[in-house]
């Protein structure tokens, strides 16, 4: 069972925390619909200051809506297109400072000005990705995504 912490500490102390809390939740866990829910609520539970968290998985096509926290979103996301699309299609993480200066930004949640997208890859496969927004500008820095990538290593492991 889940129980709510408090996250004290330094930054990375509460992301130590936060990567523990992931490991027990995906422990002997096989379904992939309930590791990528509980993942993206801890994240949305977790981030400060962050309107959406949640994951678009590859169908062989295209990026499509996966769990998530936040507002309805885009549902289907083209390879190549916008943040994640691009994301995924260079299969590298992207943090952007300010989505409204990104070509091709898919603006899905008006209230967005940053995000972090982290590809989820499996034996070199293109799983989805790990998509995350905040209404502040320049939200996500170096340690964020030291982190997520930390963060998405250990749940792909679980799919």
């Amino acid at each position: 069972m889940f129980q709510t912490i408090p996250y004290e500490g330094t930054r990375q102390e509460q992301f130590e925390s936060v990567l523990g809390q992931l490991r027990a939740l995906v422990h002997d866990e096989s379904n992939r619909i309930a590791n990528l829910a509980n993942a993206s609520a801890l994240l949305g539970h977790f981030l400060p200051d962050v309107n959406w968290s949640g994951f678009y998985l590859y169908d062989g096509t295209e990026l499509v809506l996966g769990p998530f926290q936040g507002l309805p979103a885009c549902i289907r996301i083209p390879l190549g297109r916008g943040v994640c699309g691009t994301a995924a299609a260079e299969r590298r993480t992207l943090v952007i400072d300010d989505v409204h200066a990104f070509p091709g930004h898919i603006a899905c949640d008006a209230a967005s000005n940053s995000e972090i997208v982290i590809p989820l890859i499996k034996n070199d496969e293109l799983i989805g990705v790990l998509d995350i927004d905040s209404p502040l500008k320049s939200r996500f820095d170096q340690e964020d995504r030291v982190f997520l990538e930390e963060f998405t290593a250990i749940l792909v492991s679980s799919l």
